[in-house]
Order: structure tokens, then sequence, then C-alpha cells
């Protein structure tokens, strides 16, 4: 039966997965857990009671043991404990012993991750078996923050235990205003005491424009009623993040156009100044920014988090965010996107790497200029990162089951960790924290420092396919990283068919003012993020290369991912009905993903037969003939999409946009290109020529030049 829209929100929320456990015997030297152990956890301690609770669930769903709880017993038993003498910050360990398990936290909150690593450590074993001696855990990160996954900004209690068992201990909920999300209201007070029992701190990703420059008259009466007022009313907040295009301000700094940018745009879109915004710019005033922003809102929490994020500034010159950085104060966390601006080759196609992707690991030129500036200042370095799982090189799946890409992007950041102290990552952005095996992946190489990461990847994919499958599944997760990395990313294709997959259309001359379907009170609803009329520089020699090459590449990847993702469908039958699942929705999201791919090499087929029409080049009718040729094609890449969004209700969803590439969506799709086929080419045939094209038939760089 097809899952209806949200369905998946009912996973998010089941945080242990039944029966993980498979029969098999008791190794030699190994103890085995049975109902006679007891979970015990400190006297008094409510935290820990609560996490012994969870443990009891994890033993009793995934293991079929019900185990007590007491706060003092004695026999076999599972203690948690707490340690302040263990070396590392947030450290903690399993010792195991026959007839005593300890968790040992350097605090509460690690002695909770002792629990969860017990699980992870039992889940690998498939069984509640383990064999004696010591498991020593510590996080290099002292934050990894997430969004919400669930939905934007909505973090209900089984979505938060989930990121508290991935080891991740930070939320992120965008601030509008006290209590005020983009979306809808939302008791802040409420999120961060629910947060803290799962042992997660909240941080505000601040929405709030500050159009006063802070060196005004009332400058500082101005920003106290925003970020004074805000860390008043909801003193629990860890930190808040700024980066400079959400927040913005009137800089004074003369590079710039000293406007917000709304206040910078005439009538028709176009720039009235010709110079950079402020919040697109390291203004020299941002010291002064910063220093007053500080000002309010330590003297309301001294240990406040203010996190500086350098996000788009890599397209300035190096010199000019140097410089900025050595003016800026050491008690804040500076913190840098890791891939972005970068530019390099993929089977000699040209690419740059854009926020946010893993085609490109990282780190870029841009970051390790930053971190070398923020570790030669001793300032706090974070990143934007993606470990999560997910990027913007497909817009609406969980995750990108794309392990030995992300090994690449998981080691560079724990070289970044030791080589400028790297302590910080923002591990998604709106589109949400999903838990899956890429997660898990992470959770093992970001809590330690020994492990090898093929042989994670190994030990996943015995637990989910079964050892018996490794070759196989380690075989299709290389193709599925592979076609991955030779994604072209370029902004065409992220704010277009990568944005939406296989829904998005194929658009000739009569479709000007379509509008994209979707729920239209989605923060990023219509075609806000995703533009439907797809364009591309043809004009440019080099782009045009390009361009040729992405469709040679992206046809490569598509072919490559779908095949291994048919060769991994193969194994489905005769996997246990406890994995069959989840296997089925690992294969499911490639496939979506490879699908997606064969949409792009789609679209730019079409675009290009459609720039032909434009052309006059006396082969008008052969062009006609090719894009129906395309849209028999995309026709049977949609068709083969629908099986994969009615399994599984996540895929074609994304957080801030909701549902734009599922079931319903796609039978839109169909209808559109039908739509073409039966009416807009014949018409076109019937006259032979394109009256009356608009400037939305060509590349926005011509328009100005084309239409005067």
């Amino acid at each position: 039966m097809a899952e209806q829209n949200y369905d998946f929100q009912k996973r998010l929320l089941q945080v242990h997965r039944a029966g993980r456990r498979m029969e098999k015997p008791l190794a030699k030297g190994q103890l085995e857990i049975t109902a006679a152990w007891s979970i015990v956890y400190p006297a008094d301690n409510a935290f820990l009671a609560d996490r012994a609770a969870d443990l009891a669930d994890y033993f009793a769903v995934s293991m079929g043991l019900s185990l007590p709880i007491t706060d003092n017993a004695a026999g076999k038993r599972i203690v948690y404990e707490i340690d302040p003498e263990l070396a590392r910050e947030g450290a903690y360990r399993v010792d195991a012993a026959d007839g005593l398990i300890r968790l040992i936290g350097k605090d509460e909150r690690a002695a909770a991750q002792a629990g969860y690593l017990l699980e992870d450590l039992l889940n690998l074993e498939e069984a509640p078996y383990l064999a004696p001696g010591v498991t020593d855990r510590a996080p290099l990160f002292r934050c990894r923050m997430v969004h919400s996954g669930f939905a934007e900004d909505d973090f209900p209690d089984g979505h938060l235990n989930a990121i508290a068992h991935s080891g991740i201990n930070t939320i992120l909920v965008f601030v509008c205003g006290v209590n005020q999300t983009p979306m809808h209201e939302l008791d802040f007070n409420d999120l961060i005491a629910r947060a803290a029992r799962y042992g997660i701190d909240v941080y505000a990703y601040s929405y709030m424009k500050t159009a006063m420059h802070p060196l005004d008259d009332g400058a500082e009466e101005y920003y106290d009623s925003l970020f004074g007022d805000l860390f008043r009313r909801c003193p629990g907040f860890k930190g808040i993040v700024f980066v400079g295009e959400s927040v913005q301000f009137p800089s004074r700094d003369e590079r710039t156009s000293g406007r917000m940018r709304t206040d910078n745009i005439d009538r028709f879109g176009n720039k009235i100044i010709k110079k950079p915004d402020p919040g697109w710019f390291p203004c020299n005033d941002y010291p002064d920014w910063l220093a007053l922003v500080k000002k309010v809102i330590r003297r309301e929490k001294a240990d406040a988090d203010i996190v500086f994020w350098t996000y788009n500034w890599g397209k300035c010159a190096e010199a000019d965010r140097i410089a900025l950085i050595d003016a800026l104060p050491t008690d804040i966390s500076l913190q840098a996107t890791f891939e972005m601006f970068e530019n390099f080759e993929r089977k000699g196609v040209p690419s740059r790497s854009i926020d946010y992707t893993i085609t490109f690991p990282g780190p870029g030129a841009y970051f390790v200029s930053e971190a070398r500036a923020a570790k030669r200042r001793g300032i706090p370095l974070y990143s934007m990162t993606n470990a999560g799982g997910l990027t913007w090189d497909v817009g609406v799946v969980p995750y990108e089951p794309a392990p030995y890409q992300w090994l690449k992007r998981y080691d560079a950041m724990r070289t970044c960790h030791r080589e400028y102290g790297l302590c910080g990552s923002m591990d998604c952005h709106h589109y949400g924290f999903y838990p899956s095996f890429i997660s898990d992946l992470a959770k093992v190489l970001f809590n330690d420092e020994n492990a090898d990461g093929e042989t994670v990847i190994d030990q996943l994919i015995r637990r989910d396919w079964g050892a018996e499958n490794l070759d196989v599944v380690r075989q299709a997760y290389r193709d599925f990283s592979d076609a991955l990395n030779d994604f072209i990313m370029t902004n065409e294709e992220q704010y277009g068919p990568l944005r939406i997959g296989p829904t998005y259309p194929l658009v000739l001359f009569g479709d000007h003012q379509l509008l994209l379907p979707g729920d239209p009170k989605a923060h990023h609803g219509g075609n806000l993020i995703c533009f439907p009329n797809y364009a591309y520089p043809l004009h440019v020699p080099a782009r045009r290369e390009q361009f040729m090459g992405e469709i040679r590449l992206y046809k490569a990847s598509a072919e490559r991912m779908i095949g291994a993702a048919e060769r991994l469908r193969v194994l489905l039958p005769a996997l246990p009905t406890s994995k069959r699942d989840e296997a089925q929705r690992i294969v499911g999201v490639a496939e979506f993903m490879g699908r997606t791919a064969l949409t792009v090499h789609h679209v730019k087929r079409w675009y290009l037969e459609k720039q032909g029409l434009l052309a006059a080049d006396g082969a008008f009718e052969r062009h006609l003939d090719t894009l129906l040729e395309i849209a028999a094609a995309e026709r049977e890449n949609v068709l083969a999409t629908v099986p994969l969004t009615d399994f599984d209700s996540r895929l074609g969803f994304e957080p801030s946009m909701r549902y734009k590439g599922d079931s319903d969506k796609l039978r839109w799709k169909l209808a559109h290109l039908d739509r073409m086929v039966n009416e807009e080419i014949p018409a076109l045939r019937a006259k032979g020529t394109v009256e009356n094209p608009t400037r939305m038939d060509f590349p926005r760089d011509t328009w100005s030049y084309r239409f005067e």
C-alpha cells in the first residue's frame, strides 16, 4: 500500500528499530545480556533515569528483552555513571565485564551517549552480545548543529531523541522574533526545555533584519529590543547564528551600496547602486555591529555563543575577508562554509562548488584561508559541512546514500580539526536532518579518532544487508558515490531540476507564467527557490562547451546510479523482514537520485533543442522530432519514479518547500508532458516557427541586448 504524504514523520519518531536481534550463537569470550540483567541509574538523577528508560525501550523493541530499571540493584546490571576525571570534554566509555556493564560519562550528557554507544555496538552485533573490554569515545566537535528534518522548526520529542542518539548535541531554530519563526509561532522556552531532556542545546538562527547602523543614535536601544529581548525572554538559548544576508545592516563601508538589499532594487528588480549590498560583502564596520550585538546579548546571557558566518563572501577578495577576521573579537565563533567557491574538473568538465554540495568534498581554498586566520587569531572555528548526510545536490531526498563520497568529507573535517582547530559543525540547513546509515558513519568518525572509515562502512553493510551481501552492496555504494561525485553543480541545476527532482517540467514557449504545484503556505512556496523556466548561457562558448559535457556526465551518472540500485533491489526478497523495509528505502533514495540525474540530462537536451528552434537554423522539424523523443524518454523516467515516491513519502519532500516532488506532483508533470506533446509541439510544427518569443526564452544575461 502506498504511503500517504507525511507518513515518513511516523518513522522519524521511532528511535529504536524493531527486530534487530538475529538468532546466532554466542561467540567465545562474549558476554550475553539476558532478562536477568537490570539497568541502574544514579539516585536523584532525573535525566539519567529518563535515559535508562530509553535504554530499556531499546532492549524491548530491538532485542526482545524486558530489563527492569532501578536506582539500586545488585546482580547483573548495566550501570550509568558520571566520572569527571575522564580526560576529554564530552568523553564517554562502555566498560564491559562479566555481569557488569558500566556506561561512564564525563557528565550526565556524556553518560547518555555511552548508553547510545552500547546500542550501536549491539546493533552491529545484531544480538545482545558484547565482548568484554573498554570502548572509549569523545566528540571531536563541541557542537554539531541541525535543523529539523520532521518539518521546518518542528521538533517533536521522538525526533529530538533520534537526533541525540546520532551524537548530535545542538538544534537550530529560525528566529524572526520572540517565539516567532518564519512560518508559525513557537514556544521557544518549551522547545529549549524539551531539548534539554535529551541533552540537546538550542541555537537561534537569526532572521531578524537589522536596519540601523550600530553607531547611529539610539542603536543600542534598537538592538536591545531585538537580541537583548530574545535572550531576556528566552535565556535558555545556548547561542545565536548570524549570517550576513539573513540579517544585513546599512553599512557605511563605501565599497558597498550601504543599503538593505530590498532598498537597493527598483520596481523592475534592478540594482539601484551597482555595488554589493552589505549582507554580501565583508564590510569593515561588521566589528562595530558585532560589538553592539554582543553587548546587548551578553548583558542577558554572559556565555552566549555568538556565531558569525561568512557564508557567501568567498567570492570576495581574500585580503578583504581576512582583514575583517583580523578585526573581529576573539570571544565569538567564526563559521566558514567548507566547500564553496572551489573550481575543479570532473572528467574534463569544469565545475565550481556552490552551496551546498558534496560533489567537491573539500576543504575549499576559501575555507582554508579563513581557517588559518581564525587559528592565528585564536577564534573558535565552525563550518557549514552538511555532515548530517544531505546537501542541495538533490533537494527532495532525506539523505544521499553515497558513503565513500561522504567519507572524503568526514576525513577532511577530521584533518581540519587537527590542523586548524575546527570545533563546530553545522550539519545541515533547512532541508533538515534525517537519521540514516550515513549519519551512523559520521557518528563513529566524529567520536573515534582512530576509526577507519572503510571498515566502518563494511560494518554498516553487514548490519543492514547481511555479511553474505557485503561485496555486492559495497560495489553499489561505490557506484552511488562515484555517480554523485560526477554531478556538475551550477545555479541552473541547483535552482532547477536538482531542486525538485523528476517533477521538474520540460518547458517550451507557452509556460512563461508556469507556477510549480505545491503548498502555497510553505516557507519557500511557489517558484521561490526553484525556477521552472530553465535557462543556460549557451551563447558563451566556454559555458556551451561545459553544458555539452554536463549532458554527458549526467547521463553516465544516472545510468550508474540506477544500475547499482537495480542490483541492490535483487537482494531484497532474500533479506530478513526486519532488514528489508529499510534496505528498500536505501534503494529507493538512490534510484530517485539517479532518476533526478536523468531528468537533468533530459532538461539540458530539451533546452538545447528549444534554443535550436529559436535559432532559425533550417532544422526546425528535426528539433521538434528530437523534443518528442526526449519527452517520451522523460515520461518513462517519471513513470519509473512514481513507485519510489509511493513507497517512501519522504521522497519529494523538503521542510521549507514541503512537497514538490511527490507522486501527485509527478502526475502533474506527466499531464504537462502530454499537453506539450499533444498540443504545443503540433502547433509549432503547423506554424513552422516560434512566434513572439519572450525574454524568458533566453538566458537571463542576454536580456539587456535582446530586449531593450
